[in-house]
């Protein structure tokens, strides 16, 4: 697989890779249509001539200077000389105390400093010591205190290798890669010899592309490296392209954004190579062969033939600052990838509700026509959007005054309702000398410049704008400013924020992106940075809302271009779509992709962003959306409209019970949240995340598990009905979230579907809470009591969490004003505990009734004890053809201590119990 990293404004082409989170742009809706005419406008890795050299090029025999490594406080250091030209590199090895090795390669004396992306890594990382293991006159092995985890350098030809118990896991220059352009001075022609060697060196320092002349200040700089992941036979991650979640042997161009995290995974080990660099790059991906082998083989050629997975990375400029992640296992591996680059922000609990939007909703009457529609159909939701249009002649941060002339008393009428307003804000600002902002900006140097250090002009919606350079602190701390209320008129502390268009998008520019001779603060280059450009506008939309607000409320901020360590933020989608079949498939894989690289507040835009949808593919994008984390409807100007009320009223009932359920499942989705948020844990998990050991799970992208309980397998294929459904675990149990019916893992089931069935099956051992209602936005919810499920395993036992908090500020981090409660099934009593001690959230949330999966026969009778009261019966129904027990009317605080005993006497004076008629209900029913 080749995929070109470069984030640019082009629409999913379903077939094509370049991990250039690379400029991605689009100019207009037609750009969007697979396969569509403007491809020509975007670069094939042959346009590329970093890219030609280092593929054309030799494979240089760099050689590892061992006596001149130094131990120090950090890891260890030494020289690298590449024989031929005498260049010599610094390796900086550093062990991090996750179990990440970092390795770190840079000029040993450059003529000026290369560019280090700064701002990822969260603080200073914590590292381990090394010692020295063994060494000869061709290798070192270092060691580290946990000891199971070796590197062994070798001298020549230079490689390094990282081992797990004496087993090679991971080896970084395996084919002699490693490429380092050295920065030089600029070339002087002073003679005609000199003129013809630098006709002869031209495209090292100026590059065309169509009309386009690219100037490198600091002529070829590119860096690469390859590495060998052994036993490895399935790579995932390096979003964001449109293709199946396994990473294959084709090229692809990357979309809207950019996180050079690449996860592969083998039944017993999960590990991840992170790539820190914001410039363009390619990702060469290669699978090798593995052979037959059996019982008989013998060990020494089993582990000859094992198979491998060979990863080429190739990046414009820059330093190599690679990170591989040891895992083992998927959960410890997304524990270190956010302890390097932070944890998924907690999102304020609306954000999670359904929103809705359009480019665009015509005037103030419009919007509240359409709020109004979804409280008339009994449809709830949480946000209602305004794109470009909303402004004074697109300049963002203004009102139309003729069809948005009262925007905050707008605001005022959708939060007595407790809804939100988000408005849309790109990085291009309007030229227009009598605009304040815009004459604020000039004046404050907040504009990038070009070339020539004359302020840059490009093309987007405005027409002849400028671009903020958000690289810059001051920059980034003016544009927060421009959230304040006072300073932006007609908005409201209810008020949110949609970061579109910012790889950034140029439509007259290269590859319709900015061009990387444009320079940045601190003089850096635009080629330098790309893929940081739109992380930047983010991180500056969200410090602005939470200065907003004096640092007490939590932010929503959505943004089209990310990069690593995005996910602090807040949410992406994968922008813009087609209302196709192809594109809901396709939607799936995209998802799990960002949710792997830790992008974990993610979705799609439901229905197609242009073109219009068929009611039945508008109903099983509502069914996979609402199943997805973030949950919007989108639509372009160009489109119909597509309010869920317009096609029918079989089709509104059924969009209406999709997005109900959606709400009714948000305590589930909350609880998830807050795991990511603490844990890195991702809601939205590949089969093989939880099932690590199966490889049916290893290439499964149609399907997918909702935290660890709950698998679902979206419809994404018109006039189904039948799906296939792989059920993972020969030793799990399955119950299907609609009838109740319990299956047996370790098949593949053939499920019939009708348009109203979305396949969702809850997993054995599991509890998730539910809202007993869904009121009309989540503020509502949060007053309605809760309902459990309890899908007992096969020894009937389960387990799981609720998270509460007030759902909007940070006083669940400064006060500890959250409540975390644990669940527990076993030998017939389901016992509420809880799971954290520190918290201090004291809500009146009440659980309202309790349905168990699988209880074997009818109870004779269900108890409630609660600590303090004296224990009552409480009232149940068996449903004998589903093994299903319910026991209602229980009216349970969540946030006190209380079990239920299943077919028990009530609690004796002193204390005792019974517990046989437990161990005979609640064997598991199959």
């Amino acid at each position: 697989m080749l995929l070109r990293v470069y984030c640019s404004r082009k629409l999913p082409c379903i077939s094509n890779y370049r991990f250039v989170c690379a400029f991605k742009v689009y100019s207009n809706s037609s750009s969007v249509v697979p396969e569509d005419e403007g491809r020509e406008k975007f670069k094939k890795s042959e346009h590329v001539a970093f890219y030609r050299r280092q593929i054309q090029g030799p494979n240089l025999q760099h050689r590892a200077l061992l006596d001149t490594m130094v131990l120090t406080e950090k890891g260890a250091r030494l020289e690298l000389l590449e024989p031929d030209s005498q260049t010599k590199l610094l390796l900086s090895l550093s062990l991090c105390k996750n179990d990440t090795v970092r390795i770190l390669i840079d000029e040993l004396e450059p003529v000026k400093a290369r560019y280090r992306v700064p701002d990822v890594i969260t603080g200073e990382l914590q590292c381990q010591q090394l010692r020295v293991e063994r060494q000869s006159k061709d290798s070192v092995t270092l060691s580290w205190s946990s000891g199971c985890h070796k590197i062994c350098v070798w001298r020549f030809p230079f490689r390094l290798e990282i081992l797990c118990e004496d087993d090679v896991m991971v080896t970084f220059n395996t084919k002699g890669k490693l490429w380092f352009e050295t920065l030089q001075d600029p070339p002087r022609a002073t003679s005609h010899v000199s003129r013809l060697q630098e006709d002869h060196s031209s495209s090292l320092w100026k590059e065309t592309f169509r009309q386009f002349v690219d100037v490198k200040a600091n002529g070829p700089s590119s860096i690469g490296s390859d590495l060998c992941l052994h036993g490895f036979s399935h790579v995932y991650g390096l979003p964001e392209h449109a293709d199946s979640l396994q990473l294959r042997d084709t090229s692809r161009l990357g979309l809207y954004g950019s996180v050079p995290l690449l996860v592969a995974h083998k039944p017993d080990r999960t590990l991840g190579v992170f790539w820190l660099n914001a410039s363009e790059t390619f990702v060469n991906v290669h699978y090798s062969q593995s052979q037959h082998q059996d019982d008989q083989t013998p060990p020494v050629k089993r582990r000859r033939m094992q198979p491998q997975t060979d990863v080429h990375w190739l990046s414009e400029s820059g330093v190599i600052d690679c990170a591989v992640l040891l895992g083992p296992s998927p959960q410890q591996l997304f524990s270190q990838y956010a302890q390097l680059t932070g944890y998924q922000a907690l999102p304020p609990l609306f954000a999670l509700g359904y929103h809705q939007c359009r480019w665009n909703y015509n005037d103030e009457a419009d919007v509240k026509a359409v709020d109004a529609g979804f409280d008339r159909h009994d449809i709830p939701y949480d946000v209602i959007w305004l794109d470009i249009e909303h402004t004074d002649g697109k300049r963002y941060f203004t009102w139309d005054s003729a069809f948005f002339p009262e925007p905050a008393s707008l605001q005022r009428h959708l939060e007595k309702k407790k809804r939100k307003l988000v408005v849309i804000s790109d990085p291009h600002i309007k030229i227009d000398p009598d605009w304040s902002l815009y004459c604020e900006a000039r004046d404050g140097g907040h504009f990038v410049k070009n070339r020539e250090g004359q302020i840059y002009q490009g093309s987007c919606w405005p027409g002849k704008s400028s671009y903020l350079d958000f690289s810059s602190p001051d920059t980034r701390a003016w544009y927060s400013r421009c959230f304040s209320l006072d300073k932006y008129k007609g908005s409201t502390p209810s008020l949110f924020v949609w970061n579109d268009m910012n790889e950034p998008s140029v439509f007259d520019g290269p590859e319709q992106t900015m061009p990387k001779d444009t320079v940045h603060y601190g003089g850096w280059e635009h080629r330098e940075l790309h893929n940081l450009y739109g992380f930047y506008q983010h991180m500056a939309t969200v410090e602005g809302l939470i200065t907003r607000s004096g640092g007490s409320e939590r932010p929503f901020v959505l943004s089209r271009s990310f990069f690593a360590g995005s996910q602090r933020l807040g949410a992406v989608w994968t922008g813009d779509n087609v209302a196709s079949w192809e594109y809901l498939k396709i939607s799936i894989p995209m998802l799990l992709s960002l949710s792997v690289a830790g992008i974990a507040f993610c979705g799609a835009d439901v229905g197609g962003f242009v073109e219009d949808p068929e009611p039945e593919l508008l109903v099983r994008w509502y069914q996979a959306a609402a199943l997805q984390p973030f949950f919007r409807g989108h639509s372009a100007n160009t489109t119909k409209r597509r309010e869920p009320w317009l096609f029918g009223n079989e089709v509104t009932a059924t969009i209406r019970t999709v997005i109900q359920q959606r709400y009714c499942l948000l305590p589930y989705w909350y609880t998830l949240f807050h795991k990511a948020h603490v844990s890195g844990l991702p809601p939205l998990r590949p089969l093989w995340v939880e099932f690590q050991r199966e490889q049916s799970t290893f290439t499964v992208d149609n399907q997918y598990m909702i935290g660890g309980a709950l698998l679902a397998c979206p419809v994404t294929e018109a006039g189904v009905e039948e799906v296939k459904v792989l059920l993972p675990g020969s030793g799990e149990v399955w119950y299907d979230v609609q009838s109740a019916k319990v299956y047996k893992g370790g098949r593949t089931l053939s499920l019939p579907v009708t348009l109203d069935t979305v396949p969702v099956f809850q997993r054995g051992g599991s509890v998730v809470c539910r809202s007993a209602g869904c009121g009309s936005c989540t503020a509502k919810l949060q007053q309605l009591p809760l309902s459990i499920t309890v899908a007992l395993n096969s020894q009937g036992v389960a387990d799981g969490e609720l998270y509460l908090d007030d759902g909007h500020s940070f006083s669940y981090r400064d006060r500890k004003a959250f409540c975390l409660r644990r669940f527990n099934m076993l030998s017939g009593h389901l016992l509420c505990r809880p799971a954290n001690e520190e918290g201090t959230f004291d809500c009146d949330t009440v659980v309202q009734s309790v349905t168990i999966l699988g209880v074997k026969s009818k109870p004779s009778t269900v108890v409630v004890h609660v600590p303090g009261a004296k224990d009552s019966f409480a009232a149940f129904h068996y449903m004998e053809t589903c093994c299903m027990l319910t026991v209602s009317n229980l009216n349970l605080r969540v946030a006190m201590d209380w079990e239920i005993q299943i077919g028990s006497s009530l609690r004796t004076e002193s204390g005792s119990q019974k517990y046989q008629e437990n161990k005979r209900n609640i064997l598991i029913c199959q």
